[in-house]
């Protein structure tokens, strides 16, 4: 690694992730520095999410969204859904940032666009490394994980938009934005709803499973639109 590539848009030779207080109280501690330095080292240094990115991408149609999520214990539903995304997420999360990684050189530096990129790393690391998901508590710890990244992801898409703004003038093919933003959102969306889906799960509402509601009308939907 050159000192040019360690040194690069970041005051005193390091690149840190951006990191925002979520409270007055909430300080950078060094676990936090621990994990952003975690973040910055992968992204030269890759090869636990090498070889997450070679592995296939389990896919769930509806279908199998509902059925797999109806059993008479919602407590076990809740476990074996969680199991699912411990194993699933890390791999997701590892194609995106192959991604970004064939982004254009000069593209993928922009501040804004590696902010994003290291959001992804850093979230790859937290799943990857969590314990393997074994009882109630497990699911607990590991639902409000998923929580805290859903938070910390919400403006992907739209700080995406502002760094390819910025280097706008350095894209020759429109079409390599177009086919990267289309896979970050077809990405993220599925991501999303399977995070969201695992986390009504845990409240068991009556006439709902997970996001799918069992009493939806398609006529009630089309004339409400």
């Amino acid at each position: 690694m050159t000192e040019t590539s360690q040194q690069r848009g970041v005051p005193g030779g390091r690149r840190w992730l951006h990191y925002t207080a979520r409270t007055k109280f909430d300080k950078t501690d060094l676990s936090s520095v621990r994990e952003r330095n975690t973040a910055v080292t992968s992204y030269y240094n890759q090869q636990t999410i090498d070889i997450a990115s070679k592995k296939p991408s389990v896919r769930l149609t509806p279908a199998t969204i509902m059925y797999s999520s109806i059993t008479h214990h919602p407590l076990h539903d809740a476990l074996r859904s969680a199991q699912y995304l411990h194993r699933e997420l890390p791999i997701r999360i590892a194609h995106r940032i192959v991604g970004f990684r064939s982004l254009p050189f000069i593209v993928g530096c922009n501040p804004t666009i590696l902010s994003v990129h290291e959001l992804y790393i850093r979230a790859f690391h937290i799943l990857n490394d969590f314990p393997e998901v074994l009882s109630s508590e497990d699911v607990t710890k590991y639902s409000q994980v998923l929580k805290s990244l859903m938070e910390d992801h919400k403006d992907v898409m739209s700080s995406l938009a502002q760094g390819f703004k910025e280097c706008k003038k350095h894209i020759s093919d429109d079409k390599i934005v177009s086919a990267f933003l289309d896979r970050t959102l077809c990405s993220r969306l599925g991501i999303r709803m399977l995070v969201t889906h695992h986390l009504l799960l845990q409240e068991n509402k009556d006439g709902w499973i997970g996001i799918i509601n069992l009493g939806m009308g398609l006529r009630d939907v089309v004339q409400r639109w």
